[in-house]
């Protein structure tokens, strides 16, 4: 039997998430799973060809994708303090804002809606993978950037000032958490498939928080430039109830998403 394509960024979230369906620790429902690794901006890009039949995603990307692919109840990345950063080498103002170069993780990302969301004159802007974002900013290649995932927890340690909380701002001007990044099925895959996923993941989330040891040696093997303690920072922030199920109040913070998004779009 084939292998099922599962797109996943080597972050410690989705490794912690995904260990034990990808290993077979639980019951797959008689499906086995191939990872593919990529920064997710790359599996926002290759959704628009379709290429996956169950992916992570920026929730912005989605939004121009619903037709495409189907939000899952449950591997989701949304939450209270996780926003996207901006940040800068040296104090910038808004009128210096309008000129400078300012690097984005990708056009699709969560990261980049918010950015043109607060700050619409920001137009200078150079798409970076996320996690080179830091060093461009300190051999100034860019004079300000967008963080996201672990770079919260390293920046200031590198210098880096912050401008702007983005999903900090988020969360006090619509007093809902920011949904980043979801994991979906392609519709073409149908409702069963759908559904079956929905359940195999839910199972991966509650067998990773039970068996932590185990599932952290694979979680460490794909983020071997981080220290134990930023690895477990990123975990706890974003691995949390809204990962196992959406619930209302994550559905109801997408839906905010949505109207926004159809303000800039």
């Amino acid at each position: 039997m084939s292998k099922i394509k599962l797109g996943l960024s080597p972050c410690p979230n989705d490794t912690f998430i995904f260990y034990a369906m990808l290993h077979n620790k639980i019951d797959c429902e008689g499906m086995n799973f191939e990872p593919v690794f990529a920064d997710v901006e790359s599996l926002n890009e290759m959704a628009f060809t379709n290429e996956l039949p169950i992916t992570k995603l920026s929730f912005h990307a989605w939004l121009y994708l619903k037709e495409k692919y189907s939000l899952l109840d449950s591997g989701a990345a949304l939450g209270n303090g996780c926003g996207p950063i901006l940040i800068s080498k040296k104090e910038l103002s808004d009128e210096e804002l309008k000129t400078v170069s300012v690097a984005i993780p990708g056009k699709y990302t969560t990261a980049h809606l918010l950015l043109k969301l607060f700050y619409p004159f920001i137009q200078n802007k150079t798409e970076i993978v996320f996690s080179a974002i830091e060093n461009a900013l300190i051999n100034d290649e860019v004079e300000a950037g967008v963080i996201i995932h672990e770079n919260r927890f390293t920046y200031q340690s590198k210098g880096l000032k912050k401008i702007c909380d983005l999903g900090e701002r988020w969360e006090n001007e619509t007093q809902s958490p920011i949904p980043l990044g979801g994991i979906f099925t392609r519709t073409t895959e149908g409702i069963e498939f759908h559904e079956s996923i929905n359940r195999i993941i839910k199972r991966s989330i509650e067998f990773a928080w039970k068996n932590e040891i185990e599932t952290m040696q694979f979680v460490k093997y794909h983020s071997q430039e981080m220290s134990d303690e930023v690895i477990m920072q990123h975990i706890h922030l974003y691995v949390n109830a809204f990962t196992l199920s959406l619930g209302d109040a994550g559905n109801n913070a997408i839906n905010i998403l949505q109207k926004h998004f159809d303000d800039v779009v």
